[in-house]
Formats: C-alpha cells, structure tokens, sequence
C-alpha cells in the first residue's frame, strides 16, 4: 500500500472505529502485500506496526494478528490478513486451540506471520487446486479462528474467493462459469467449518467473495435497446471486442466488452441510490439462503474503484461494478445480533470511506451489539471458562 493511500485508508478505518467504538474488532484483508508481494512486504510490516502502535487505538490493549506472508509457499500461501483487537473494558476473552480443543485466556499482544501453518490457534487452508479456474494457482483461500465472549462462542472466517478472468467469458453464460467456482469453493468453506471435527457454533464469513452481477442479465438490461457488433480477432476468429449501440442517437457507443474492459458510457447507474437498481442482478448467495444470512445492502458496489488518489468515487472500467465484499453469517449468528430495543440504529451494515481513494475495493463493515446472555442456553457446552 503506497504511502497516501495508506495514509487515507488508516485515517477512514479510524473513523470508524472512533464513531462505533467497539469492544471487540475483527479486520479481515485478502491479497495482503498485493499482487508483487516481494516487493510490498516493507509496507506490510509498516501498515502492521501503525495500527498496533497508533493513538487511534491505545486503549485496544490485546490483539492477534495473522499474517499470510509465505509467499514461497505454492500450495499454502493465501496472502490473507486477520487483524483482532480487544478493548481493555472487555473482560474474559478466550481463543480457541484447534489441537487442544480448549479455550485459552486472550492476553497480550502477539503477531504471527511465518508461523501461520504451526500456529494451533487458527485453521488455514488453500481451496484445493482442481478448483482453480484455468489450473493457474492464485493466492485463494481462507483462515478461521474462534471465539468466546461472555459464555457466547462463534467463529471468523477471513474468505478470498476466485475473480471473473473475463468479461466476455462472464457474459456468455447465466450463471456465468465463474460464479459456479465461486459456488463450489463457498460451499467447501462451509463444509469445513460445520464438520465434526468440532462443536457447531456460529459463524461470520467475510472477506472478498468476489460476486459478480449476473453479466449476461445486467448487459441485456442496460443495453435493451442498442445493437450489438462483435469483433473477431483475425487469427483466431475467437470474439475480442463486443460494441453495443444505441439503434438511433446517431449510434452512440453505449457499452464496450472486452476480456478486461466494461466501458459503460454512464456510471452513475452505478452510484445512484446506491446502486440499489443493480442488486437484482446479485444473485450468487441465493443458492446459499438456507446457510447464510446478510444484512440489507445500502451500499454502492464495493469494486473495482479507481486506483487515482483524486477520483474517489470513480469506478475504472475494467469490470462491471459489484458487490464483492461482504459480511455473510449463519442464521444462529444473525439470533446473536442484538435487536434494537427502541428505534436507534444498532445494527450498522456499510462501506468506509465513500468519498477517499481506499485502493480498488471500498472495505465493508458490520457494527453490532451482541446481546446479553445470547449465548447463555448453550454456555455450558463451550467450556468456555477453561483457562489455560
């Protein structure tokens, strides 16, 4: 993360944090490093030691923080970044020990980055690679920790989901190929963390998921009227370019699709009222409605944002806008949240810094009070008063 950048995103997380003050945080980061890792580790390291040392958060006196960085590692390494922060007013916080199968008191501070696949505090896997699209090993995966508050348990799983390789591959399928990856590698995730290896508890799953609108629905859509010419590339004869065009207006260019392009002549469908005209077409959780939950979005799409400093609520045009970061939960998870009493908004489901470049993606949060006692009736099950 380049120094500016860095600079608006730490200021815009502070904000936050600030006006919800929460006692308990979870910070969940995929492609830590970015793509060239080698060469971003300095600025890794530097980001980490600001956010534990920062004035913005003193009074957050115990954090673990989980640090991808094996980036030598082909069949391990995720590049996911898991950042928890306890508030000094939070009394008896416990970790889950994987091995151990017990809970063992929060204290401290601790950092672990190469030691990811030892650490018996977390579970950390790579989607298996016959689940990668075009056999080409990216950093997708996942890590989970456990935790328990007060006699109330739940885990946190940090998700990296496959991308769309390409707009006209996207388009030409509903669902597209893409989404069906996505669909199969969620699925493992939850497999996993429900197996029974473990109790059940409840759990919030987020991170980037990397949905996408439905394309060929959004581009029928947008384009209902226009005319549509497809260029072939010479050699091959395999579609490079599709034109779409208004029939009258002298033919003015309203949509141009290539593998990396989705140039639509006006974002502010996009931006308008947050979007909301486009969620219709966010159709990958539905297959999952049976296992996870999420708040009503009333946000703008959270990528792919401009990676220009002074354009801060510009999308680039390289994808179709979408709603790729969330924060999904299971349905016990959603009976933890506290239903507000009276009228107040307790429940805050939204993205940071609107207006600020905060790199491609826009973070998304969820800030909620758990309620007392909610996990009461099957305290005595965690065990979670084991202390290590």
């Amino acid at each position: 993360m380049p120094e500016n950048l860095q600079k608006n995103w730490l200021r815009e997380f502070y904000q936050v944090v600030h006006t919800h003050k929460p006692h308990f945080m979870a910070l969940h980061c995929q492609e830590f490093g970015g793509k060239n890792y080698e060469a971003s580790m300095s600025h890794v390291d530097k980001f980490v030691k600001e956010l534990l040392s920062s004035d913005a958060m003193k009074d957050y006196n115990r954090a673990r923080v989980y640090l991808d960085e094996n980036y030598k590692s082909q069949e391990h390494f995720t590049a996911l970044g898991s950042f928890y922060f306890l508030h000094e007013s939070l009394k008896n916080i416990y970790q889950f020990d994987f091995k151990a199968k017990k809970y063992k008191k929060v204290t401290g501070k601790e950092i672990y980055s190469d030691t990811l696949e030892s650490t018996p505090m977390l579970e950390k896997e790579k989607f298996p690679q016959d689940y990668f699209p075009e056999c080409k090993w990216s950093r997708k995966g996942f890590i989970r920790t456990r935790w328990c508050i007060t006699d109330c348990a739940f885990d946190l799983v940090n998700i990296h989901l496959f991308h769309d390789a390409s707009n006209l591959i996207a388009w030409e399928t509903s669902p597209s190929v893409y989404s069906g990856i996505r669909h199969k590698a969620l699925g493992y995730v939850l497999d996993r963390i429900i197996d029974q290896r473990f109790e059940k508890v409840s759990y919030f799953v987020f991170g980037d998921f990397n949905f996408r609108l439905d394309a060929k629905a959004v581009v029928e859509t947008l384009c209902a009227k226009a005319t549509m010419q497809t260029i072939r590339a010479a050699d091959t004869n395999e579609v490079v370019k599709l034109i779409f065009r208004e029939s009258d207006n002298d033919r003015k260019v309203m949509l141009q699709l290539e593998k990396k392009l989705f140039d639509y002549f006006n974002q502010d469908v996009f931006r308008d009222n947050n979007g909301t005209a486009l969620l219709e077409f966010d159709r990958e959780l539905s297959v999952f409605k049976d296992r996870l939950y999420e708040l009503d979005i009333s946000f703008p799409p959270s990528y792919p944002y401009s990676e220009d400093s002074s354009q801060g609520k510009q999308y680039m045009n390289t994808r179709c806008p979408a709603w790729c970061d969330r924060i999904l939960m299971s349905h016990s998870a959603k009976e933890l949240i506290l239903k507000s009493e009276n009228d107040e908004k307790i429940v805050i489901y939204d993205h940071i810094g609107p207006n600020v470049c905060m790199g491609d993606h826009k973070p998304v949060f969820l800030s909620f009070r758990i309620a007392a006692g909610a996990g009461k009736p099957i305290a005595n099950v965690h065990k979670c008063c084991v202390v290590q």
